[in-house]
């Protein structure tokens, strides 16, 4: 039976999103981990652009941006009511102007960046989401949704620059919505390791079984 391949790579916040929906809505695909250095022709050849993820379908239609492959796994199957619990301008405030500055904060030298003013302002954009989680465990309400995972990714990524600097801000509600998420099931889930894929290999399952109790949690 054939199934949708999904290009990735492991510590990818894009790509760890739309693992997170694919594996919130029981959808089953070949996970092929990409080694960043040395892509594949096939990932070149289904996106010219190989950036992952990259979602190939059975019927060979190309998906290469990670909020589509959310909408498009939710859309098939959406048990735990993530799509009601989305918030485009929130995401687009941490794909933009917060990924600019996590960017810069990390690559200093990369970006020619002042590392520390972009890390004042990535936080600034933190407190906002630390405001958001008064009153309520996730972003949108008492469960988990789509936005909770399409940003949780990228806070990872900026707290995990500087752990100890992180752990000392007043973002308290934050620390506690992302130390949540880093410790659930479906997180671990997502984040098996894998050699990078090579044509002629094993085909990979993704995801690997985890009870639905465990989704909502």
């Amino acid at each position: 039976m054939a199934l949708p391949v999904l290009y990735s790579f492991r510590r990818c916040p894009y790509a760890m999103r739309a693992r997170l929906a694919l594996i919130a809505s029981g959808t089953v695909c070949e996970l092929r981990e990409v080694r960043l250095s040395a892509k594949p022709p096939a990932l070149l050849e289904a996106s010219p652009k190989a950036t992952v993820p990259v979602l190939v379908e059975t019927d060979g239609q190309v998906i290469g941006e990670s909020l589509a492959i959310m909408h498009w796994a939710l859309g098939r199957n959406d048990p735990d009511g993530w799509l009601s619990r989305d918030e485009p301008a929130l995401i687009a405030a941490n794909d933009g102007p917060f990924k600019h500055d996590l960017d810069r904060y990390k690559y200093p030298d990369r970006h020619d960046s002042d590392a520390l003013a972009h890390r004042r302002s990535g936080l600034a954009f933190l407190r906002e989401l630390d405001a958001r989680l008064a009153g309520q465990c996730q972003l949108c309400g008492p469960a988990p949704g789509l936005a909770d995972m399409a940003i949780m990714p990228f806070v990872r990524q900026f707290a995990a620059i500087d752990r100890a600097w992180f752990a000392t801000q007043p973002v308290p509600r934050l620390q506690a919505w992302l130390n949540g998420h880093l410790a659930s099931a479906v997180f671990a889930a997502i984040m098996v390791r894998l050699a990078p894929w090579e044509p002629g290999i094993a085909p990979v399952l993704f995801p690997a079984p985890v009870p639905a109790t465990l989704l909502s949690k």
